[in-house]
Protein backbone atom coordinates (compact mmCIF):
# COMPACT_ATOMS: atom_id res chain seq x y z
CA UNK A 1 0.00 0.00 0.00
CA UNK A 2 1.84 3.01 -1.55
CA UNK A 3 1.47 6.75 0.28
CA UNK A 4 3.58 8.14 -1.71
CA UNK A 5 3.23 11.92 -2.07
CA UNK A 6 -0.02 11.73 0.21
CA UNK A 7 -0.41 14.23 3.58
CA UNK A 8 -1.72 12.82 6.67
CA UNK A 9 -2.71 13.83 10.29
CA UNK A 10 -2.81 11.70 13.10
CA UNK A 11 -4.12 12.95 16.20
CA UNK A 12 -2.84 11.31 19.61
CA UNK A 13 0.08 10.29 17.63
CA UNK A 14 2.41 10.34 20.43
CA UNK A 15 2.07 6.82 21.45
CA UNK A 16 0.01 3.68 21.21
CA UNK A 17 -2.04 3.48 17.77
CA UNK A 18 -1.35 7.06 16.15
CA UNK A 19 2.38 6.29 16.82
CA UNK A 20 2.26 3.02 15.00
CA UNK A 21 -0.31 4.71 12.69
CA UNK A 22 1.99 7.66 11.58
CA UNK A 23 5.04 5.22 11.66
CA UNK A 24 3.79 2.89 8.98
CA UNK A 25 2.10 5.73 7.21
CA UNK A 26 5.61 7.39 6.67
CA UNK A 27 7.18 4.13 5.98
CA UNK A 28 4.48 3.42 2.96
CA UNK A 29 5.80 7.41 1.57
CA UNK A 30 3.56 9.78 3.15
CA UNK A 31 3.77 13.12 4.86
CA UNK A 32 2.39 13.17 8.55
CA UNK A 33 1.76 15.83 10.85
CA UNK A 34 2.01 14.04 14.43
CA UNK A 35 -0.27 15.50 16.67
CA UNK A 36 0.04 15.41 21.06
CA UNK A 37 0.29 16.68 23.70
CA UNK A 38 3.27 15.07 25.31
CA UNK A 39 5.99 16.72 23.55
CA UNK A 40 8.71 14.38 24.32
CA UNK A 41 6.85 11.30 23.24
CA UNK A 42 6.26 13.25 20.11
CA UNK A 43 9.87 13.20 19.25
CA UNK A 44 10.26 9.59 19.82
CA UNK A 45 7.87 8.81 17.32
CA UNK A 46 8.94 11.65 14.80
CA UNK A 47 12.76 10.37 14.74
CA UNK A 48 10.73 6.56 13.67
CA UNK A 49 9.42 8.79 10.67
CA UNK A 50 10.89 9.76 7.24
CA UNK A 51 9.04 13.26 6.19
CA UNK A 52 7.05 14.02 9.63
CA UNK A 53 5.74 17.66 11.03
CA UNK A 54 5.77 17.34 15.06
CA UNK A 55 2.44 19.66 16.03
CA UNK A 56 1.91 19.66 20.01
CA UNK A 57 -1.97 20.83 20.57
CA UNK A 58 -4.66 19.89 22.96
CA UNK A 59 -7.49 18.78 20.37
CA UNK A 60 -10.42 20.36 23.11
CA UNK A 61 -9.06 23.39 22.60
CA UNK A 62 -10.42 25.09 19.18
CA UNK A 63 -7.74 27.03 18.54
CA UNK A 64 -5.23 24.31 18.98
CA UNK A 65 -7.59 22.39 16.38
CA UNK A 66 -7.21 24.90 13.85
CA UNK A 67 -3.65 25.53 14.31
CA UNK A 68 -3.39 21.60 13.67
CA UNK A 69 -4.83 22.35 10.21
CA UNK A 70 -3.20 25.45 9.11
CA UNK A 71 0.16 24.25 9.91
CA UNK A 72 -0.39 21.27 7.86
CA UNK A 73 -1.18 23.33 5.04
CA UNK A 74 1.15 25.32 5.39
CA UNK A 75 4.10 22.57 5.35
CA UNK A 76 2.43 20.16 2.93
CA UNK A 77 0.30 22.26 0.77
CA UNK A 78 -2.30 19.94 1.47
CA UNK A 79 -4.44 16.92 3.30
CA UNK A 80 -5.21 13.63 1.98
CA UNK A 81 -6.06 11.83 4.96
CA UNK A 82 -7.46 12.39 8.42
CA UNK A 83 -7.25 9.65 11.28
CA UNK A 84 -8.95 10.82 14.42
CA UNK A 85 -7.58 8.58 17.00
CA UNK A 86 -6.88 10.90 20.47
CA UNK A 87 -9.06 9.65 22.97
CA UNK A 88 -9.32 9.19 26.58
CA UNK A 89 -11.07 8.23 29.20
CA UNK A 90 -12.21 10.14 33.08
CA UNK A 91 -13.99 6.93 34.65
CA UNK A 92 -17.22 6.99 36.67
CA UNK A 93 -20.68 4.85 36.89
CA UNK A 94 -23.94 6.67 37.11
CA UNK A 95 -23.92 6.30 41.30
CA UNK A 96 -20.86 9.01 41.00
CA UNK A 97 -21.02 12.14 42.61
CA UNK A 98 -18.71 13.31 39.58
CA UNK A 99 -20.56 11.55 36.62
CA UNK A 100 -20.98 14.60 34.54
CA UNK A 101 -17.49 15.89 35.16
CA UNK A 102 -16.09 12.39 33.64
CA UNK A 103 -18.70 12.96 30.73
CA UNK A 104 -18.02 16.29 30.15
CA UNK A 105 -13.80 15.77 29.88
CA UNK A 106 -14.81 12.21 27.80
CA UNK A 107 -16.81 13.24 25.52
CA UNK A 108 -14.58 16.79 25.30
CA UNK A 109 -11.74 14.82 23.49
CA UNK A 110 -13.38 11.65 21.93
CA UNK A 111 -16.14 13.26 19.96
CA UNK A 112 -16.41 17.36 20.51
CA UNK A 113 -12.93 17.61 19.35
CA UNK A 114 -13.68 15.01 16.34
CA UNK A 115 -16.37 17.12 15.00
CA UNK A 116 -13.98 20.53 14.99
CA UNK A 117 -10.93 18.77 13.73
CA UNK A 118 -12.70 17.17 11.29
CA UNK A 119 -15.02 20.41 9.89
CA UNK A 120 -11.78 22.30 9.33
CA UNK A 121 -10.41 19.35 7.74
CA UNK A 122 -12.95 18.90 5.49
CA UNK A 123 -12.76 21.78 3.43
CA UNK A 124 -8.90 20.56 2.37
CA UNK A 125 -10.52 16.80 1.67
CA UNK A 126 -12.63 17.76 -0.61
CA UNK A 127 -10.25 19.24 -2.58
CA UNK A 128 -7.91 15.92 -2.89
CA UNK A 129 -11.24 13.59 -2.81
CA UNK A 130 -9.23 12.20 0.41
CA UNK A 131 -10.75 10.14 3.35
CA UNK A 132 -11.40 10.12 7.34
CA UNK A 133 -10.83 7.42 9.49
CA UNK A 134 -12.00 7.77 13.01
CA UNK A 135 -10.66 5.47 15.87
CA UNK A 136 -13.60 4.24 17.67
CA UNK A 137 -14.05 1.22 20.20
CA UNK A 138 -15.40 -1.90 20.59
CA UNK A 139 -17.23 0.02 24.19
CA UNK A 140 -19.08 1.75 21.66
CA UNK A 141 -21.47 -1.69 20.68
CA UNK A 142 -21.32 -3.70 23.83
CA UNK A 143 -21.93 -3.21 27.50
CA UNK A 144 -19.75 -5.61 28.51
CA UNK A 145 -17.70 -4.33 31.23
CA UNK A 146 -18.02 -0.33 30.77
CA UNK A 147 -20.02 0.33 34.08
CA UNK A 148 -16.99 2.32 35.16
CA UNK A 149 -16.48 3.61 31.80
CA UNK A 150 -19.87 4.49 30.63
CA UNK A 151 -18.84 8.25 29.50
CA UNK A 152 -15.98 6.16 27.32
CA UNK A 153 -18.60 3.98 25.70
CA UNK A 154 -21.47 6.50 24.91
CA UNK A 155 -18.60 8.61 23.21
CA UNK A 156 -17.29 6.00 21.34
CA UNK A 157 -20.79 4.99 20.13
CA UNK A 158 -21.52 8.40 19.05
CA UNK A 159 -17.98 8.38 17.13
CA UNK A 160 -19.14 4.79 15.00
CA UNK A 161 -22.26 7.01 14.15
CA UNK A 162 -20.88 10.29 13.69
CA UNK A 163 -18.79 8.37 11.09
CA UNK A 164 -21.56 6.89 9.15
CA UNK A 165 -23.67 10.25 9.19
CA UNK A 166 -20.25 11.84 7.55
CA UNK A 167 -19.78 9.17 5.08
CA UNK A 168 -23.10 9.90 3.89
CA UNK A 169 -23.07 13.48 4.11
CA UNK A 170 -19.55 13.43 1.84
CA UNK A 171 -20.01 11.03 -0.75
CA UNK A 172 -21.14 13.33 -2.79
CA UNK A 173 -17.53 15.00 -2.41
CA UNK A 174 -15.59 11.77 -3.28
CA UNK A 175 -14.36 11.81 -0.05
CA UNK A 176 -14.83 8.35 2.11
CA UNK A 177 -15.43 8.57 5.97
CA UNK A 178 -14.97 4.71 7.77
CA UNK A 179 -14.66 3.67 11.80
CA UNK A 180 -11.86 1.82 13.26
CA UNK A 181 -13.43 -0.41 16.92
CA UNK A 182 -10.55 -1.89 18.11
CA UNK A 183 -10.72 -4.00 21.19
CA UNK A 184 -8.40 -4.35 23.79
CA UNK A 185 -4.72 -2.80 22.18
CA UNK A 186 -1.79 -2.68 24.45
CA UNK A 187 -1.10 1.21 24.95
CA UNK A 188 -0.49 3.53 27.57
CA UNK A 189 -4.26 4.01 27.91
CA UNK A 190 -4.51 2.81 31.32
CA UNK A 191 -1.61 4.44 32.79
CA UNK A 192 -2.98 8.18 31.72
CA UNK A 193 -6.59 6.47 33.00
CA UNK A 194 -4.91 6.02 36.53
CA UNK A 195 -6.24 2.53 36.64
CA UNK A 196 -4.79 -0.12 38.01
CA UNK A 197 -6.28 -3.03 35.10
CA UNK A 198 -3.52 -4.94 33.12
CA UNK A 199 -3.54 -5.88 29.60
CA UNK A 200 -3.21 -9.47 30.35
CA UNK A 201 -6.20 -9.63 33.01
CA UNK A 202 -7.96 -8.85 29.60
CA UNK A 203 -7.12 -11.57 27.21
CA UNK A 204 -9.63 -14.07 29.19
CA UNK A 205 -12.34 -11.77 28.26
CA UNK A 206 -11.99 -12.46 24.26
CA UNK A 207 -12.54 -15.57 22.50
CA UNK A 208 -9.12 -15.59 20.86
CA UNK A 209 -7.45 -14.75 24.98
CA UNK A 210 -5.10 -12.48 23.33
CA UNK A 211 -4.92 -8.79 23.07
CA UNK A 212 -3.50 -6.74 20.36
CA UNK A 213 -0.72 -4.56 19.58
CA UNK A 214 -0.64 -1.54 18.39
CA UNK A 215 0.63 -2.49 14.91
CA UNK A 216 -2.53 -4.63 13.99
CA UNK A 217 -4.70 -1.90 14.31
CA UNK A 218 -2.42 0.33 12.50
CA UNK A 219 -2.60 -2.31 9.71
CA UNK A 220 -6.24 -2.24 9.24
CA UNK A 221 -6.14 1.25 9.36
CA UNK A 222 -4.06 1.51 6.39
CA UNK A 223 -5.71 -0.33 4.30
CA UNK A 224 -9.37 1.41 5.13
CA UNK A 225 -6.97 4.74 4.35
CA UNK A 226 -5.77 3.48 0.81
CA UNK A 227 -6.52 3.03 -2.46
CA UNK A 228 -7.38 -0.93 -1.98
CA UNK A 229 -10.89 0.27 0.04
CA UNK A 230 -11.16 2.44 -2.30
CA UNK A 231 -15.30 1.69 -2.65
CA UNK A 232 -15.31 1.54 0.86
CA UNK A 233 -17.31 4.30 2.78
CA UNK A 234 -19.22 4.16 5.87
CA UNK A 235 -18.45 1.40 7.41
CA UNK A 236 -17.25 -0.12 11.07
CA UNK A 237 -14.77 -2.47 11.49
CA UNK A 238 -14.19 -4.52 14.41
CA UNK A 239 -10.53 -5.66 15.03
CA UNK A 240 -11.18 -7.34 19.13
CA UNK A 241 -9.75 -10.64 18.82
CA UNK A 242 -13.75 -11.97 19.27
CA UNK A 243 -14.56 -9.61 22.66
CA UNK A 244 -17.81 -9.42 20.58
CA UNK A 245 -18.94 -12.62 20.74
CA UNK A 246 -16.91 -14.26 23.79
CA UNK A 247 -19.34 -16.15 25.87
CA UNK A 248 -19.26 -16.57 29.41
Amino acid sequence: MSFKDKVAIVTGASSGIGAAVAIALSAEGASVAIVGRKQAKLAATKTRCANALVIRADVTNDDDARRIVDETIEAFGKIDILINNAGGSTFGNIFDDNIMTAYDMTMAVNLRAVFRVTSLAVPHLIKTKGNIVNVSSVAGQSTHFVSEALSYAVSKAGLIHFGACLAADLAEHGVRVNTISPGPVVTDLMENCGVSITWDSLKPLTALNKVSEAQEIADLILFVASDKAKSITGSNFTSDNGWMIKRN
